[in-house]
C-alpha cells in the first residue's frame, strides 16, 4: 500500500499539451478516479504513472521515492488495460502467470500464487480456456488477476469496463472495489462514465484540457461542483442564471427566472452579484408538503417512464426545466399541460463559482 504524489507533471505531443502541470496526492489504499471526456488526457497520465510515457516535466513518486525514471517493470505497478489484452494462444492460467514467468517466480511458488489470484476473481475452474473461450466479464475477471498475482504496488486500471454490456458493468463495478479494498491496494481508475465514478470511488479528479479541474470525493463533487463545466459533466442539471438580492449568514436570496429562491452555502459563497445556478433534476419536488421552502408553479410538458422513475419536463414562464420523481404505486401522474406544484430545498440550490 503506497502513496502516489504527482507533481507539476507536463506532456506534450508536438503543440498540443495533453498534460499541463498536473498535481495529485492519492493516498495509501485509496480507490482514485481520474474523470473527464475523451482527449482531457486522464489515459496520458495513467501511463505517466505506470513508466509507458515519459513526462516532459515533473515528477511521480511512489511514497517519497522518485519513480520518473523507471521503466514500467522496476515500478511494480499491476496495469489493466481497456481491451485486456490476454495473449490468446496462452490458457487462462499461463495468462496469469505470465509476470510471474519474467519475474522467475519458481513453478511451485508461481501454480501457488495463481491459483490464488484466479480464486480471488471466482475464475479457478477456467484455468484450462483459452481467452476466445470465455465472455467479455470473464476475459475481464483474467485480466485483473494477471494484474494482481504480481502483488503490485499500485494497481491501474485504463477504461476496464467500457468492453461490457450494462448490467455486466453494474456487477464488475462492486467487484472490482471489492477486490481493491480486500487487496489493500492504492488504485488509479480511468474512465469517462460518470456512474461508474460516482458509484464505486473513495475521490476522484475530474478533467478537462490536460488539467485537473476539481478533486473530492464523488458526492462533494456531484452536490457542490466547482463550475459549470463540472456540473454539467456529472450527471444531468438545470442552470439557471441569478442575481444575489441578499446575502445572511448560510443563505442567499436569489432572483431567477422562476422566481426568487433561497440557496444554503458555503461561508465562501459570494454575497452580491451575478451568477449561475445549478439544480439536480432529482431536487426538485412534486406536490411538496406545505412546509417546503423554494415553492414555485410549473406546466408539465412531458414526462418518460423509465420503471424505477419517470423523468418529467416542465415550463414556467419561458424557462424549461428537467425533473426526475421515483416512481410509486398510487402515484396520480398528471396529463401533459396540467399545472403542478414544485419546490426545491435551499441546499439544493447550488451557486456555481466562476
Amino acid at each position: 500500500m503506497i502513496a502516489v504524489s504527482i507533481r507539476e507533471l507536463v506532456k506534450a505531443f508536438g503543440p498540443l499539451r495533453v498534460l499541463d502541470g498536473v498535481s495529485l496526492e492519492i493516498q495509501p489504499g485509496e480507490l482514485f478516479f481520474l474523470l473527464g471526456p475523451s482527449g482531457c488526457g486522464k489515459t496520458t497520465l495513467l501511463r505517466a504513472v505506470a513508466g509507458f510515457c515519459r513526462p516532459d516535466y515533473g515528477r511521480v513518486c511512489f511514497d517519497q521515492a522518485d519513480v520518473t525514471g523507471l521503466s514500467p517493470q522496476k515500478r511494480n505497478t499491476g496495469m489493466v488495460f481497456q481491451n485486456y489484452a490476454l495473449w490468446p494462444h496462452m490458457t487462462v492460467e499461463a495468462n496469469v502467470a505470465f509476470g510471474l514467468k519474467v519475474r522467475k517466480v519458481p513453478r511451485p511458488q508461481r501454480r501457488r500464487l495463481v491459483a490464488e489470484a484466479l480464486a480471488t476473481v471466482h475464475m479457478e475452474q477456467y484455468a484450462g480456456r483459452k481467452p476466445n473461450e470465455l465472455s467479455g466479464g470473464q476475459q475481464q475477471r483474467v485480466a485483473l488477476a494477471r494484474a494482481l498475482v504480481i502483488r503490485p504496488q499500485c494497481l491501474l486500471l485504463d477504461e476496464p469496463l467500457s468492453n461490457l454490456d450494462a448490467k455486466l458493468r453494474l456487477e464488475m463495478r462492486g467487484e472490482i472495489r471489492r477486490l481493491c479494498k480486500e487487496a489493500g491496494l492504492t488504485t488509479i481508475y480511468v474512465t469517462h462514465d460518470q456512474k461508474e465514478a460516482l458509484s464505486v470511488a473513495d475521490r476522484m479528479a475530474v478533467m478537462f484540457n490536460g488539467r485537473v479541474a476539481q478533486v473530492g470525493t464523488p458526492r462533494e463533487l456531484y452536490c457542490r461542483p466547482g463550475s459549470k463545466e463540472i456540473a454539467d459533466f456529472l450527471g444531468a442539471t438545470n442552470f439557471l442564471p441569478a442575481g444575489i438580492v441578499s446575502a445572511s449568514g448560510d443563505r442567499r436570496i436569489l432572483a431567477t427566472p422562476i422566481g426568487q429562491l433561497q440557496a444554503r452555502v458555503e461561508a465562501s459563497a459570494p454575497g452580491s452579484g451575478e451568477c449561475m445556478v445549478s439544480i439536480r433534476p432529482e431536487a426538485i419536488q412534486i406536490d411538496p408538503p406545505q412546509e417546503a421552502e423554494n415553492r414555485f408553479d410549473a406546466q408539465l410538458i412531458e414526462w418518460v417512464y423509465l420503471g424505477d422513475s419517470l423523468q418529467l419536463v416542465l415550463q414556467t414562464g419561458q424557462t424549461s426545466l428537467r425533473a426526475t420523481r421515483a416512481e410509486r404505486a398510487g402515484w396520480r401522474l398528471p396529463r401533459p399541460g396540467e399545472s403542478v406544484r414544485c419546490a426545491v430545498d435551499p441546499a439544493d440550490v447550488v451557486i456555481l463559482k466562476g
